[in-house]
């Protein structure tokens, strides 16, 4: 593996953990959002992750590391809470709320944070690796 391949890959992955960190929070403000501009209650937002193994030339420099696929709205479907005084209350007095759940978005969040301080810990260990080549080098 060459020297700056490692700093790539760890750098992709803090960006796509940054990306999550970004989704997880705009889930969390908009968990009682019960309309938005599109209609219907917010739905929560999950980042697609694959990893890039082979070497894909762009531009002359290789590319290795984790990718973000894309954004997609979760599939689960909204919860239904009886509050006919609500203004979005439907017909029959149940308020659509978002698809949210609070316990699920801290344990995206604690597994978020804990990738991300695991990829500083690679970018310091070969960056003292790095100094330490250099002192040899020196030598």
């Amino acid at each position: 593996m060459k020297i700056f391949e490692t700093l790539a890959i760890s750098g992709s992955a803090l960006t796509a953990e940054k990306l999550r960190m970004d989704l997880i929070s705009n889930n969390i403000a908009n968990m009682n959002t019960t309309r938005t501009s599109t209609g219907g209650p917010y739905r929560r937002q999950v980042a697609l992750f694959s990893q890039r193994l082979e070497k894909a030339s762009q531009g002359g420099r290789t590319s290795l590391g984790v990718q973000v696929r894309g954004v997609v709205h979760d599939p689960t479907p909204s919860r239904l809470v009886y509050e006919p005084d609500h203004p979005d209350a439907d017909e029959q007095g149940y308020v659509a709320y978002p698809n949210v759940d609070m316990v699920k978005e801290m344990v995206d969040m604690v597994t978020s944070t804990r990738s991300y301080e695991a990829n500083v810990t690679v970018l310091n260990a070969a960056k003292n690796m790095f100094l330490k080549a250099m002192e040899i080098g020196r030598g």
